[in-house]
């Protein structure tokens, strides 16, 4: 699918870039992409500053104690998680920037109505609102539960962080093992982990079973006010966000909220 900013994957790194404007602000993010073959190679987080390392072929996770396999876990997908906000962080300021431009260049409308449709936003001020995060600490609570702390079988094969399905034969997909109603089931496969992200960032963004996240999102960060409106994620409905919550305090999560990517690695365009 078209749209733009577009990602624009190399073989050995990868920079998340927005169209060129006639702003400044906008920066894309140098990030090398590391195929492991051991879990040694994943560098654990020591500091705030994140080196936007995303890594694949992630695997041997459920081989490590308890706590080492959460905190090389974490360490793995937080890079990931922080270039995928990143992402929706300059596609939002884009969309801001046009909000108070009388006219448009040729490639600012093209960015507007492919982000707009991707986003199924019914104006600009809808898709402002629509274009947004959660603190990392839920996103990394979520990839947990949904992935089993990266030992599923779509985080392997698929980069599927969050056990999203597919519905369409065109894209890349593999097949689950379980049916529902006798029907197959098939999950998105992606790239890189940082795919599989933007992607949830996107699902929410576009699900009207997540208007009311959106909403409190304005008006909040806090962790805690914002896991009930994940309620929708899972037929568990309250007790998958109860799941949530004890797992980000039992882990200590919210450490990483604070966390960011290191400005050496962020080029102005």
């Amino acid at each position: 699918m078209r749209f733009s900013p577009t990602l624009i994957l190399y073989a050995c790194c990868l920079s998340l870039i927005l169209p060129a404007c006639e702003h400044s602000g906008i920066y894309h993010v140098k990030t090398e992409t590391v195929k492991i073959d051991s879990l040694q190679q994943i560098a654990l987080l020591t500091t705030p500053f994140v080196k936007p390392v995303l890594y694949t072929n992630i695997s041997g996770l459920e081989k490590l104690s308890g706590r080492q396999a959460k905190d090389v876990f974490i360490s793995a997908i937080l890079p990931s998680i922080l270039v995928a906000k990143h992402e929706m962080d300059q596609r939002k300021k884009r969309v801001s920037f046009l909000l108070e431009q009388k006219s448009w260049s040729r490639d600012d409308s093209i960015f507007y109505h492919d982000l707009k449709a991707r986003y199924n936003a019914k104006d600009i001020h809808d898709l402002i609102i629509r274009i947004g995060t959660l603190p990392s600490s839920i996103v990394l609570a979520q990839a947990a539960v949904e992935s089993g702390w990266g030992t599923s079988r779509f985080f392997l094969k698929a980069n599927n962080l969050f056990g999203v399905w597919s519905f369409n034969s065109n894209e890349s997909r593999i097949m689950a093992r379980q049916t529902r109603e006798h029907k197959r089931i098939y999950l998105r496969s992606y790239p890189d982990v940082a795919q599989s992200i933007i992607d949830y960032f996107e699902i929410l963004a576009r699900s009207r079973s997540y208007k009311s996240l959106r909403i409190a999102r304005l008006n909040t960060a806090d962790v805690y006010e914002l896991l009930p409106h994940l309620r929708n994620y899972s037929e568990r409905r309250i007790r998958y966000t109860k799941q949530l919550k004890t797992i980000i305090v039992k882990n200590h999560l919210t450490v990483y909220d604070e966390y960011q990517i290191d400005p050496a690695y962020l080029m102005e365009d």
